[in-house]
């Protein structure tokens, strides 16, 4: 698989302290070396304008560049080089969908992450919307893209581009009520997106066996109906165990199996795919998922050792409430 990366996301500052820190990305590159995996790399550029108005109101686009440095939100703190960083973030989320489309599967290695910012709004550590660019990018050759968001936290950025949207179909796994406190398993979208945002607000403690369960039950059935041209993750470890931003249960193991099943559905339709890092402050749960990730097609990987989580299994049963609520558009 290939990375796209720029150095420049090594230099993005939050304040200090911040779990939002360059580090995230050292580890998995450390990781690739150790396991000798030397996958092609290709440096983005800054985002085309006419791509990123797309995504974003000129308007936001404009308060980030008056905002100067400080703080945008408790949150979330911009210094001088920000917006130029998230610049080159969001141009990798468009070259990662150029990179997949003749490659097959691309990894957007970024910083910032960007499944936060919506039409008008930033936040959550987030500037401009990574995955959203790349979904733009690629409806200029496919007609139908899916996104699915694997982060512990509701992607409402994302959700807020594409929400009145048939031709963007948006997946959300998260942990119920946290931030942002939006991806309510009622939110389904409006207008002619009705139907196209799927929301999986799962309580705390929910590990493997029930989110195999909900990619099984829900989001595959659902892909193969919209049958996508390309499909796009926002991968965030911070649903793994180890992570202390947040309290699920997922294994190294049981992202790799989610990740396999996804990764296998793209592959299988001749469909492009490519991953977008978002959250995940845990730097071994970190090195050891995406790592993987990108090494999911080849012969050699990362050694996972955090495997010790656990499923209270009453996250299923969100599953099953949100079966009943799409089932009657998606006949899943």
């Amino acid at each position: 698989m290939d990375i796209v990366f720029h150095p420049r996301f090594m230099d993005h500052r939050q304040y200090a302290g911040h779990p939002e820190r360059a580090e995230r990305l050292s580890v998995v590159l450390g990781s690739l070396a150790r396991s000798e995996l030397d996958p092609p790399m290709h440096e983005p550029k800054p985002v085309d304008e006419d791509l990123l108005l797309k995504v974003h109101h000129k308007d936001h686009l404009r308060d980030l560049e008056n905002t100067g440095e400080g703080y945008y939100d408790p949150d979330t703190y911009m210094t001088g080089d920000t917006l130029a960083i998230a610049r080159l973030a969001a141009g990798a989320g468009s070259l990662a969908v150029d990179v997949a489309t003749e490659n097959s599967a691309a990894f957007a290695l970024v910083r910032p992450p960007g499944h936060h910012a919506g039409t008008m709004f930033g936040g959550g550590f987030c500037y401009l919307n990574n995955v959203a660019v790349a979904a733009e990018r690629a409806l200029e050759s496919s007609k139908r893209v899916a996104i699915i968001d694997l982060d512990v936290h509701h992607g409402n950025g994302t959700a807020d581009i594409f929400r009145s949207r048939e031709d963007v179909l948006y997946i959300s796994t998260h942990q119920y009520g946290i931030f942002p406190g939006t991806g309510h398993i009622k939110e389904v979208g409006t207008g002619v997106g009705e139907g196209y945002t799927i929301n999986v607000p799962l309580p705390a403690g929910t590990g493997d066996k029930t989110f195999m369960y909900g990619m099984d039950r829900l989001i595959l059935p659902i892909l193969e109906k919209y049958d996508p041209s390309f499909v796009l993750v926002s991968i965030g470890v911070d649903a793994h165990y180890a992570d202390q931003l947040a309290n699920m249960g997922l294994t190294s193991e049981g992202y790799m199996a989610l990740v396999q099943r996804l990764h296998d559905f793209a592959r299988g339709g001749s469909r492009g795919i490519a991953y977008f890092l978002e959250g995940g402050y845990d730097l071994g749960a970190l090195s050891e998922v995406v790592g993987n990730i990108i090494a999911i097609d080849e012969e050699r990987s990362v050694p996972m050792r955090l495997n010790e989580g656990y499923d209270n299994g009453v996250g299923r049963r969100i599953v099953d409430q949100a079966v009943g609520i799409h089932s009657i558009m998606w006949d899943i």
